[in-house]
């Protein structure tokens, strides 16, 4: 079991630095950083968020969401719109350039994993492989939290609380 744990950690550990330079360079090509493309993930994602929302998801103080808003707005990668409901609140949505420009670095990543995926694994295996990956998202994020607990070096104050 040791040494299956340790292949394991082996192979996630060259995977997440394959997704980190995979974001990195996508990055690159949009011509923002890395917490603009979480954003950008966020939003693929979701469809649109507040601001508030982004700040919670992204762990980041509400002025800075405001200038990573400002400076993805000039790109043409997102924009801000009144709230459906509430006219006094604003959501934020990804534009169909932004769409488009992100699903064409993305796209054929995805293309190829469903294509090569599908040939290598049945649907059961397919599921616990999710499984697998659900769980180590929740590990994971669990371990985030601990740190975020934990105090900066230079400061001594927490990142939770900056907001």
């Amino acid at each position: 079991m040791a040494e299956a744990l340790a292949e394991l950690g082996q192979a996630t550990q060259a995977y997440q630095a394959a997704v980190d330079d995979f974001d990195r360079e996508t990055a690159r090509l949009l011509g923002v950083n890395g917490t603009d493309l979480r954003c950008l993930e966020e939003l693929l994602t979701t469809g649109e968020l507040s601001p508030s929302e982004l700040s919670d998801r992204l762990n980041l103080t509400t002025g800075s969401v405001t200038v990573m808003l400002d400076r993805l707005e000039k790109l043409d990668l997102l924009v801000r719109a009144p709230h459906p409901v509430d006219r006094r609140k604003v959501v934020i949505r990804i534009t169909d350039e932004g769409a488009r420009r992100c699903f064409d670095l993305v796209g054929p990543l995805i293309s190829d994993g469903e294509r090569e995926l599908a040939a290598k694994y049945d649907a059961g295996q397919l599921r616990l492989i999710t499984d697998f990956l659900r769980t180590n998202t929740t590990i994971q994020q669990r371990h985030i939290d601990r740190l975020r607990d934990r105090p900066t070096p230079s400061t001594g104050r927490r990142r939770t609380g900056t907001r």
